[in-house]
């Protein structure tokens, strides 16, 4: 099926009005568009879980990136011996697929296997039509495991860069329990709205003391891209890269209330021409 006709019948499907690519307004409607006609090769590089480290440290340090364990093409080459009590599977060609080792001895090799193996026959792209990932090449990276001052968790702050700029940060919390997302703007006061999963302004997140180095870093890496959110964890004051994504949640959350996905849009501004 055609990019266009894919994207408009997922649109329409999780929000049940037409896309309008012509003279898109909100922030979804937008993304859509940038799917179809912003094109750079260095965008497979940049969302490739293995790739996007090189580029980031070449950009930023080396520093900042959570240390590689290992690189397989499957998953039968893993050898478990090698690698620590502790460590984290992800695949490099999709979102979302973490498979977190706390101990070896009470972990569950078969499932892990058939949840890699599972993810490693689908191409990313044609889930949502992110064209970046079409030619990721799939495979299985091995990192080292960190949490936060919480003992059970990565907070990750989600740096919204538009026009070279950041703009806002949003940070994900209580995962596992019950999920929240807390959207700040850079004077560290809490937004107004919702995206897809519910706030609470009553739960403090301390400022990171470097948070003006994860603007930075994220400002650096946003270059010439018209929208990018680029992600960090802050483990004990220092600070990690996560990844680099250019279509938030495929563009498919939702807005609450809906206006902000209007206003969050106005600060898009579309390539003149289409590439």
């Amino acid at each position: 099926m055609p990019d266009k006709i894919c994207i408009k019948r997922i649109f329409y499907h999780k929000f049940w009005y037409n896309l309008n690519l012509k003279n898109p307004k909100t922030f979804n409607e937008k993304l859509q568009r940038l799917k179809l006609y912003d094109r750079k090769p260095e965008y497979t590089q940049m969302v490739d879980k293995y790739e996007a480290k090189k580029y980031v440290a070449s950009i930023i340090w080396e520093q900042y990136i959570i240390p590689t364990l290992w690189i397989y093409n499957k998953f039968d080459e893993i050898d478990f011996d090698k690698l620590p009590n502790q460590f984290v599977l992800k695949c490099t060609h999709d979102s979302g697929t973490v498979i977190i080792c706390k101990d070896k001895k009470n972990f569950d090799l078969q499932s892990a296997k058939y949840k890699i193996n599972e993810r490693l026959k689908i191409n990313y792209y044609y889930l949502w039509r992110e064209r970046p990932y079409k030619k990721v090449k799939p495979r299985i990276i091995a990192e080292k495991y960190m949490v936060d001052e919480s003992g059970s968790e990565l907070k990750d702050y989600k740096v919204f860069c538009f026009g070279w700029e950041p703009k806002l940060i949003q940070v994900d919390y209580d995962r596992f329990i019950n999920h929240k997302r807390n959207i700040y703007d850079l004077n560290r006061d809490i937004q107004p709205f919702e995206i897809e999963y519910p706030s609470d302004k009553y739960h403090h997140i301390k400022k990171p003391i470097c948070l003006h180095k994860i603007l930075e870093f994220a400002k650096n890496l946003s270059k010439n891209i018209p929208h990018l959110r680029v992600d960090f964890y802050i483990i004990n004051r220092n600070i990690y890269f996560w990844e680099m994504t250019f279509y938030h949640w495929a563009g498919i959350e939702k807005f609450f209330p809906e206006k902000w996905n209007y206003t969050l849009g106005s600060r898009i501004k579309l390539p003149t021409k289409k590439k």
